[in-house]
């Protein structure tokens, strides 16, 4: 089968997840034969899937999350704000993904929650079709938690899942563990997609905690914390530094972002502290390494992402850094976890390809059942 990828450019957890489904796939014998990858306007494509992903790939204009320099807050209102003043732009990246998908003509679509897919599909309702992977869907299982006393942003977030999945013909929740699908839901629960590097570290455990934060603005909540418990080695990995290893004093090393070095190293510490990302989550239950998610100020969907991986027993869930809170913890730290946890992503490849066999066959049938209605009338 021929597939194309549509991906949030967003961070780095989506384009990793679409790097190693297009291994699964390529392994299985399938194509891969184009990915079209969201991203804000002059941003370019992070060197790291320009080196791994196995196929071509272009860059789409789309909605950018706009966050406070001073308090690193996610500014919703200026986020939707200046995407209103981008309809234009985003109505071009709507028609050229159309496009696209009608010039490759792929037996499938996949889409790693870029929001243009969705629209795309309707308002030009392309005829390939598609299929939604994202943890975000998880949102829709009844099991799913949520974040008390925010209803607004509760449903502000499952607009947003709702709007991703359009014309989907089923959505691929990845989850922390195992859990019922939702047919009702078009909801099929999946394991997690990790890089296949992963797969060959051994962890160790050496005296540092591993630090991993996306927005700039949150260095200097990292060095408060540094500051206020100065003998706790950490490795703290952020897009402000120009060389591979800083070294601020005796304890705290600042490392630039590389995706080898970073799982190295994470393989390697005692703890990983990160602003609750999907990816980073599972990576450090794959190894065993207990959490800190600290969700980004203001970011919902990163508040649901600490709380579900606290239910799956992934680590600690908390609105702060706090180191003291994290090493009260691991004496406490679910060591059982792991072993769930690798006995659940074991089973990716096997569960991906028959669900998506599954979803290109009965498409098949669909359009031959079609076809032969049209020839007897």
């Amino acid at each position: 089968m021929r597939f194309l990828f549509v991906i949030q450019g967003e961070g780095r957890g989506h384009l990793t997840q679409a790097i190693s489904l297009a291994q699964i796939l390529q392994a299985a014998g399938h194509e891969v034969v184009r990915a079209v990858v969201g991203l804000a306007e002059r941003r370019p494509i992070p060197a790291f899937f320009a080196e791994q992903f196995p196929a071509p790939y272009t860059p789409l204009a789309t909605p950018e999350m706009i966050y406070s320099p001073i308090t690193n807050h996610l500014r919703v209102g200026v986020t939707v704000g200046r995407a209103f003043g981008q309809l234009g732009t985003f109505r071009k990246s709507m028609r050229q993904l159309s496009e696209t998908i009608q010039r490759e003509q792929p037996d499938l679509v996949i889409n790693f929650f870029e929001l243009l897919c969705g629209l795309t599909y309707a308002f030009h309702k392309p005829s390939v079709p598609v299929v939604s992977v994202a943890h975000q869907f998880m949102a829709l299982h009844p099991d799913f938690p949520f974040p008390a006393k925010k209803w607004l942003d509760k449903v502000t977030f499952l607009a947003l899942v709702r709007l991703n999945a359009i014309g989907s013909t089923e959505l691929f929740g990845l989850s922390f563990d195992q859990q019922a699908d939702v047919p009702e839901k078009r909801l099929r629960v999946v394991p997690p997609l990790l890089r296949k590097e992963i797969a060959a570290l051994k962890p160790t455990t050496e005296p540092f905690f591993l630090v991993y934060t996306t927005q700039a603005g949150l260095r200097s909540v990292v060095y408060r914390a540094h500051h206020r418990q100065p003998n706790q080695a950490l490795r703290y990995y952020h897009a402000g530094v120009t060389n591979p290893e800083e070294q601020v004093d005796d304890t705290l090393t600042e490392c630039q972002l590389d995706g080898q070095r970073y799982l190295a190293d994470m393989a390697r510490c005692e703890a990983v502290i990160t602003t609750a990302g999907f990816e980073s989550v599972c990576e450090a239950m794959y190894l065993g390494k207990p959490v800190l998610m600290m969700p980004q100020p203001n970011h919902y969907e990163q508040a649901c992402n600490s709380l579900d991986g606290q239910r799956a027993g992934a680590g600690l869930a908390s609105e702060t850094f706090d180191l003291t809170q994290l090493i009260g913890y691991l004496a406490q730290h679910d060591t059982k976890a792991n072993k769930r946890f690798r006995h659940w992503q074991s089973r990716v490849s096997g569960l991906f390809l028959a669900s998506l066999s599954r979803v290109a066959n009965a498409q098949g049938k669909g359009q031959s059942q079609q076809t032969g209605q049209v020839q007897t009338t």
